[in-house]
């Protein structure tokens, strides 16, 4: 019998949910300060986990979360890649669970 492996959770900092680490999306806070998408999950620096959700991308703008969060101060442009990007992300991930 194969031993199941323990999926990684990680918490949204939007939700507060605990999800797979493969549902969510990371955006990390370097030592520099810049603050960036990080779909691999390994760069190093500060991160805070959301879901791949676009509904969670506009409440982290709307509420301005990662902010807090990341203890910096983000552009709009900033919050308009993330909710391009996670936007993007789940369709990819519907088209590709229909095949």
């Amino acid at each position: 019998m194969m031993k199941k492996r323990k999926i990684p959770l990680r918490k949204s900092v939007i939700s507060g949910e605990m999800l797979p680490k493969k549902e969510m999306l990371r955006i990390t806070r370097s030592k520099e300060g810049v603050v960036s998408i990080d779909p691999t999950g390994k760069m190093p620096g500060r991160g805070a986990y959301i879901a791949i959700e676009p509904a969670e991308a506009q409440k982290a703008w709307d509420k301005r979360i990662l902010d807090r969060v990341l203890e910096t101060k983000l552009t709009d442009e900033f919050y308009q890649e993330l909710l391009d990007y996670v936007t993007h992300q789940k369709a990819r991930k519907e088209l590709f669970a229909n095949e």
